[in-house]
Order: C-alpha cells, then structure tokens, then sequence
C-alpha cells in the first residue's frame, strides 16, 4: 500500500517528470567524476547508443504498455549523454602540463587576460615560447604575476618576462578542493612570478576575426581603468566587480568583510546582476516608448523593451566574462525575455531545468565547482518557493496601498534571502567550511541598496562612459557600495559572525542535492520526504573523522591531533595556504600551537634531529637528519617520515632491514611528493594511510610528478 501511494503521487505530477532529465544528465556526469581511473572513451557513446537503440525498440510496438522499459531506457539515455560529455570534455581539454618548477626562464606569449591587483598585475598568457622545452612539453596557457612597476599591457599584447614556473597546486589534503583538475579544464598548464619589467613585442590584432576576443577583453580593461581612475581604493575594486566581474582591486579586508557578513555573492556576478541589468533596461525603454504619443498603441513596445534588455543583458553577460553563473542567469533570463516575445510564461522549473542542461552539455566539468552548486541551488529553491504563490489570488490582483506595497518588498528580500541563504548554507559548508551567521541581517540591507542604488547606477554609468560623462554615475555608485561595505564590516565584527563547519563527505553532498531537488521538483506531499535526506546529508560529518596526523606533499608542514581535538603545527611561518585548509576542514579556527624546538608538548617530542608523537600506543616518527633517522629504526616506531631528501632509506625494504622491523609504514620526501599529502588515523585496531593521489585514483589531470 505504501508503494502503491508513492507511485501514485508520483503519477499525478506526471508533468514534472520531464525536470529530472538534467538530473540524470549530472548523474552521468558526477559517476564519470567519481571514478578512480579513466574509462574508455568509447564506454560514454555506446551506452548512449544502446539505451537509444533500446528506447526506439520499446517505443515502437507499444509505448503505453512498456510504461516501465521506457522510462529506465530514457534513463539509461540521459545518464550516457552526461557520461559522454564529461568524456568529452576530458579529451578536447587534454594538453601538456608542467610536472616541476622551472626558472628562471625566458617566456613569451599572448595575453588574454590582465589583472590589476592592489599591489601587482596578472597575466595569462597563450601561444607560448619557453626557452627550455620543447614545443609540444609547453603549456596551452600559463599564469604569471608580474612585481613592481610594468608597463600599461592590454589583452592580445605580445610580452616576453624572465619567470619562475611551476605546476598548478595538487589538493591540500585527501578530499579538498583540486586545483590541478580545475586547471586542467581551464587549460592553464602552469603559474608562476616574474623578475623585472615585462618586455611589450607587439601589441594586440586590430582587424580580423582573431580581434573579437582582443576586442571584448580591452573593452572590460577600459571599463576597469576607467571606474577606477574615477573611483579609488576599495570602492573601485567593488564597482569593478559589480561591473565588469573583475574582483583582483578590492582590498583583501573588504572581499574578508563580504564573505564573513554573508555578502560574497554580491561580488560574483550572477542572476541578481545580470536580471537587474536586464530589468532596468526593460523598464527604462519600454516607460520611454509609451511616453512617445501613439507609439504603444500601434506596435508592440513590450516586446521591443524585451529584446533590447536581451541584448544589454548579453552585453553584460560577455563584459563579466561569461562565467558560469553569468551564463546561467542569460540562459535563463533568455528563455523569460523570449517568453515576452511570444506571448508565453517564462519562469518555471523548465526554465531552470533546460538552462543546467545546456550548461551540463557545454561545461559538464562545471558540476563540481562552487560556483554552479551554488547559482543553481538558490534558483531551484527560489523557483519552488514561490511556485506556491504564483497562483494564489491573494497575493496579485489587489489593490495595494504604498504602505503595503513596501511591506511586501521588505518581506520579498527577507524571505528571498532567507530561501537562497538556506539552499546554498550546505555548499558554503562543503566548499569553504563556514557560514555567516548573520546574513539574513547583512541582506536585508545590502541587497535593497544594490537593487535600487547600485545597479541603477551602474547601468547609468555603461550608457554614459562612450560619451565621457560617466563620473556622475559612478559616484552615485560609489556612495552606495559605501553603504554595502559598511554593512559588510560592521555585521563580519559581531562575535559569532563566522561558524566554522567541519568538512562532510561527497556522499553527504549528494544526499543534500537529491533530497534538495526531490522537495523542489514535486509539489504535493511527497515533496516532504526530501527534507529527511537533506537532514541526513548535514549530519554525515559525524561520520567523518579528521586525521590524527597530515603531512604536506612539500615536507613543509605537518600537524598532528591533540587531546583536545585541535591541531598542533610543525611551523607556523611556512605552507600557511595548506594549514588553514586543514584547519577548516577540520573545523577549527586555528592551530593550538607549534610543535616544541626542543622538550615536550601535547603528546610531541621534538629535539634538534626531528620530533615524536604517540598516541593510541601508537609511535610516529619524523626525521630530519639521517642520524635521526638510523636512531628511529632502533628505537623502534610504528611510522617513520624521513622528511628530507638527503636521508638513505635504500636500505630499507617494507620492514625486513635490521634494526627497522616495527616501521609499518616509511614515508620518505620522494613519496610525498609522487603521492601528495598524507593523513594518517591511529585507530585502536590499527594506522590508516590514505594520500591525495590515492583519493583521485590515475585520472588526465593528476600530474605525476607533484
């Protein structure tokens, strides 16, 4: 009986259905992800194939009466075409990658894209010369930040700089974020720093297709130098990235500020910029068109306003730099714009469905980043929160007084941002470890004053900058990011502003986001069987054990679990990136401490030649001397990490050399380096290893040689 209720639940909203087809597509795509080796690329195309083969075989007798087959079938399809994608993807991105640091060295290239950071530039360079490797060893793209004073670079400029390079930064521990895969996609093969001043070769192409992209790129640096010669200091870097997405000017302080108070997201550029651009263009031409006498009542100038936002809005779209929200929120305005023109309803859950599937197909590696969980989780619980009122007469159709009207607003914004603060908390958690605690209250504020200020303005200052007039515009925007920042810094000082999470396994992930889109997708009861699974998902973390003991793949840094469940650290001068990404993932604040130079401290022993831990009778060794390594052999010790490289360890053969027969595990500077950071449990019942690479299996974009 209980099936038979389920199934037929799931048989009225037969129509919803059809919104599960991006979500089989990114299971596809996440299975393909998840595997610890490369597939055949084959495997992706001839699944598709089969399942094609099979659906048309079932369809073609009698659809109705293969009710089953066919949906498993149309599964099957939709799974294999995500498959295939993110194959796809894998291959087209294939590319050589550094394996080591080189440098200095002479490198000269293409730029497509500059930087102006506070106190440097960056640059990406293409179609690169490296004065030693061979041609097909070089990198597709490499990123350098250039010291000191340079000269004025634009996008498409031929340079040449002495640089130090290497590989992009393997994960910082087992299960953190990775950057060489994101890399890998991008097509940057390498980062670096330069030594004195950039050499300009040629500048930029003027003519021809091969300007286009050149010719975007200057426009965003114009707009870029142009706002910020007019607006200084932190409010330039914000109306920057409010503006152009560029956020390499705004103060470390203040970007620290906006993620702390909950306000980040006003700094990506996303659906709330790209819908207020195309807003406010909608609503200035079409209030312009109905003033001319006769005009509304001849021609259509609702639509006319529809196509012109359209285009401002992928105007915007290409100035932002087209990433992954960005085209998200076209997509989807597009579909709503469209949906003017002819005369249809545009925002639904179809929108949003069909706008990830397209993004899926194109970009299928974009499913793991922050950035598309993110956008798509506030847009799916934005959309299925107010799919319950849209058809509820009370709440349209009535005359309002002005009181009312801006009560309603209020509560708009309140409940908006409480909707999309709740649906995206979870992967602010899995991706950052934190969630502002009072962003509900930064929002309230921040977010009317970018609407009705902000924006407003910066559409003003767009149109008014090819005419030279654009400083009054940009003041006006500057006051108001005034108004934001101030927010920003005042709420990210109230004690408690940021909570620290512990991180949660990707299995804990995936339930949130089934349990997420089961209570989105379906609008009747059964809709409430979600919420017990997202539940579920924010409490895998209790599953999930910090290691007692991390060592960086550099040998720079290791930090071992006190009794107070903090971390104490080797050094707390170097590797700072690593130790505060352990430390969140961790859950924690910061370290309890660094280990001694000399005597004892929280279950650490250290003296001149290297340093102990025991815990759970379990005794961990780390060398830095060969002297302190023959002495560790003897002592006997459950695990040895010889740390630097001048250490002979040839002698040693899993155990059975003389006087090094308790070592269960040695973890010599070459290991670290070929596996990537090492975390280590000392359970009761024995010592878990478990390194980056191990984690990430043999996949394209692991580098060998870390």
């Amino acid at each position: 009986m209980w099936l038979a209720s389920i199934a037929h639940a799931l048989g009225v909203e037969r129509e919803r259905w059809i919104l599960w087809i991006p979500v089989l597509c990114g299971i596809g795509i996440g299975v393909y992800f998840s595997l610890s080796f490369e597939p055949s690329l084959w495997f992706g195309p001839i699944l598709v194939l089969i399942a094609g083969l099979l659906l048309f075989m079932t369809t073609a007798n009698d659809a109705s009466s293969h009710y089953f087959l066919t949906i498993t079938f149309v599964a099957m399809l939709v799974f294999g075409l995500g498959f295939s994608a993110a194959q796809i993807a894998t291959w087209s991105a294939d590319g050589p990658m550094l394996t080591k640091e080189i440098g200095p060295v002479d490198v000269s290239g293409q730029v497509v894209r500059v930087e102006h950071r506070p106190k440097s530039k960056r640059i990406i360079l293409e179609k690169l010369q490296i004065s030693t490797m061979a041609p097909d060893k070089i990198p597709h793209s490499v990123r350098i930040v250039l010291q000191a004073k340079q000269p004025a670079i634009a996008s498409g400029d031929w340079v040449r700089v002495w640089a130090t390079l290497k590989p992009p930064s393997p994960p910082a521990s087992p299960g953190a974020f990775d950057f060489q895969r994101q890399s890998y996609f991008r097509g940057l093969g390498g980062v670096g720093f330069s030594f004195g001043t950039a050499i300009i070769e040629a500048t930029a192409p003027t003519t021809g297709a091969a300007s286009i992209p050149f010719m975007v790129e200057r426009v965003r640096e114009s707009i870029n130098l142009t706002v910020r010669s007019v607006l200084v200091g932190e409010k330039g870097g914000v109306a920057s990235a409010l503006m152009t997405g560029d956020r390499s000017a705004i103060p470390r302080d203040t970007m620290n500020a906006m993620r702390n108070s909950g306000l980040a997201h006003l700094l990506a550029i996303s659906g709330l910029h790209v819908g207020l651009v195309a807003g406010i263009l909608f609503f200035s031409v079409r209030a312009i068109l109905v003033l001319i006498p006769g005009l509304a009542l001849r021609y259509p100038v609702k639509k006319w306003a529809a196509i012109v936002a359209m285009l401002g809005a992928f105007s915007y779209t290409l100035v932002s730099g087209t990433t992954i929200p960005t085209q998200r929120a076209f997509l989807m305005l597009s579909f709503v714009l469209l949906a003017i023109v002819f005369d249809r309803q545009g925002i639904s859950m179809r929108t949003v469905a069909w706008a990830a599937m397209a993004i899926l197909l194109i970009s299928p590696e974009s499913i793991l980043g922050a950035s598309f969980q993110l956008s798509f989780a506030a847009v799916v619980a934005l959309v299925a929160f107010y799919e319950e009122f849209r058809d509820r007469d009370k709440y349209r159709n009535q005359q309002k007084s002005h009181f009312r009207k801006m009560s309603y607003y209020v509560v708009g914004v309140a409940l908006t941002t409480l909707v999309a603060g709740l649906a995206t908390a979870p992967f602010a958690a899995f991706h950052f470890n934190s969630v502002a605690t009072f962003g509900l209250i930064a929002n309230l504020v921040a977010v009317p004053v970018t609407a009705l200020w902000i924006m407003p303005a910066a559409v003003s200052a767009f149109v008014l900058i090819p005419l030279g007039l654009e400083d009054i515009a940009l003041h006006v925007m500057g006051a108001g990011i005034e108004v934001v920042v101030w927010v920003a810094k005042t709420v990210s000082e109230m004690p408690g502003a940021v909570r620290v999470t512990p991180a949660f396994p990707v299995w804990g992930l995936v339930l949130v986001v089934m349990g997420g889109l089961w209570a989105a997708i379906w609008r009747g009861k059964i809709r409430l069987a979600g919420f017990p699974i997202i539940i579920l998902g924010m409490t895998s973390s209790i599953f999930l054990q910090a290691p007692d003991i991390l060592v960086s793949s550099n040998a720079k840094l290791a930090a071992v679990r006190t009794d107070g469940g903090g971390y104490m650290v080797s050094t707390l001068r170097r590797a700072r990136f690593e130790r505060n990404i352990w430390l969140r993932r961790a859950g924690l604040y910061g370290a309890e401490g660094k280990w001694p130079k000399n005597g004892t401290t929280d279950s650490v022993s250290c003296d001149a030649i290297g340093c102990i831990y025991q815990k759970n009778n379990k005794k961990i060794s780390f060398a830095r001397t060969a002297q302190a390594f023959a002495e560790d052999c003897a002592s006997g010790t459950d695990v040895l990490f010889a740390l630097e490289k001048g250490i002979e360890v040839a002698g040693y053969d899993n155990g059975e050399a003389a006087g090094c027969t308790s070592v269960s595990h040695l973890v010599t500077a070459s290991d670290l380096k070929k596996n990537g950071t090492y975390a280590l449990w000392l359970n009761d019942d024995g010592i878990k290893v478990e390194t980056v690479n191990q984690r990430r299996g043999n996949r394209p974009w692991i580098i060998g040689d870390n």
